[in-house]
């Protein structure tokens, strides 16, 4: 308790020296949590933009041919087939857990007198397995639908309200799709942002009405999960070689077929978000090593000054620990009370940046997206960043406290 009451009054006879010091040390705290709070800010973003998508999903487009093969010239249009997707999954098997053949069609959506361009999806029903889709009433398409080949549909709340008025509950309702009617099934969930209409009906229904042949307009396969970058990317190329064995062109044509493979994009957007976590801690640990530098340099002076003062406690018989100790305390004390007000004012900054920046909502026409949400840090992270803070002020103290330790006594007091 001595020992504590004397580094108090050591501090308070150089107040200014202390609070430059203690400024330094919380700033550097301060810009390392909020440096911390805006990287997890653009973190969350990422994952809130991924939040709807298939990290499993491959999917196929059909293209046309840029390169001459097999004495066929380029330009050649490839028409995708419903046979390819079996060729695919059981040529893939290993990788590829299942293949589904989609229909695209636009169509203008009646009830009544409301109008609204709507496009047409023709589905399977395990489609809810490679596209993430949320039903908030309803159902989605079954089996039965499939085998009958119903006139069912799925849409979504947006075109719900459009067509059928607020508060409307649609299913079960009819509409019209053209000239062919549909009973609404399943309503999906909405969040407003994106103003395409998207209807999902039986792929044999859209089939018959709409297709007139087997080609198909998409084909996605879901990835069996636990590959990694490198095993998708193969993946990327065994798809495109067994196609062009199918269809006659070249095994590294890019635009004969479009493959959009997402775990190759997921990979991406990890190692991104990696980096931008291991940025901000680089740079909020150099923020706090300008602090750390600063108590040590504080420190040394403090040494430099007490010369005589140790000279004459270690005449009286102090041990070179004990004079460490003291300077090392001071340093301690310094930075965990600094400390402390640092993480405290950048928990208040973060949470400032959560409620003004942290709402605001991008416009760009299509659709409307929130760019940098819950800009926060954890308070276990910030009391982590504090602890290693205050071992460091430890650490800065610890070398100008022994070399006060080894000053000779008598050396001490001549000075």
């Amino acid at each position: 308790m001595n020992t504590v009451r004397e580094v108090w009054d050591a501090m308070m006879r150089n107040k200014m020296r202390m609070m430059a010091t203690g400024i330094a040390v919380a700033s550097g705290l301060f810009l390392l949590i909020v440096l911390l709070g805006a990287g997890n800010g653009i973190i969350h973003t990422l994952d809130q933009n991924s939040e709807g998508l298939n990290l499993d999903a491959i999917n196929i487009w059909p293209g046309w041919t840029s390169k001459p093969w097999n004495g066929l010239k380029e330009g050649r249009q490839v028409h995708l087939k419903d046979d390819d997707r079996t060729a695919l999954l059981r040529q893939h098997s290993d990788k590829v857990e299942s293949a589904l053949a989609q229909l695209e069609r636009s169509a203008v959506a009646s009830v009544g007198r409301q109008h609204i361009s709507a496009s047409v999806l023709g589905v399977f029903p395990a489609y809810t397995d490679v596209e993430r889709i949320q039903i908030v009433r309803g159902r989605f398409l079954n089996e039965i639908d499939m085998r009958e080949r119903r006139h069912v549909v799925v849409i979504d709340e947006k075109s719900e309200e459009q067509l059928f008025g607020r508060g409307i509950d649609a299913v079960g309702r009819t509409l019209k799709l053209g000239s062919s009617a549909f009973r609404v099934v399943g309503i999906e969930k909405n969040d407003f942002a994106f103003s395409r209409n998207e209807f999902y009906a039986p792929y044999p229904t859209i089939h018959s009405i709409y297709a007139g042949g087997v080609n198909v307009d998409q084909i996605t396969l879901k990835a069996r999960s636990g590959g990694t970058s490198e095993q998708m990317e193969e993946l990327t190329d065994g798809i495109r070689r067994t196609l062009g064995a199918r269809h006659d062109f070249a095994p590294d044509d890019h635009r004969a077929v479009w493959i959009w493979n997402s775990a190759e994009d997921n990979a991406s957007m990890n190692s991104a978000k990696s980096l931008i976590n291991t940025a901000f801690w680089i740079l909020g640990l150099l923020t706090l090593l300008s602090g750390i530098v600063g108590v040590s340099n504080i420190m040394l002076i403090s040494v430099k000054e007490r010369t005589h003062e140790f000279g004459i406690r270690r005449a009286l018989g102090a041990r070179p620990w004990n004079i460490i100790r003291m300077v090392m305390l001071e340093s301690v004390l310094i930075t965990t009370f600094f400390g402390y007000w640092g993480m405290f004012a950048g928990i208040v900054f973060c949470e400032w940046m959560d409620q003004t920046v942290g709402s605001s909502v991008v416009d760009i026409g299509v659709f409307q997206q929130q760019v940098f949400i819950d800009p926060t840090v954890d308070l276990r992270t910030c009391l982590q960043a504090t602890v290693v803070m205050i071992v460091a002020g430890a650490v800065a103290g610890f070398f100008p406290a022994r070399r006060a330790a080894q000053v000779k006594p008598i050396e001490a007091l001549r000075g």
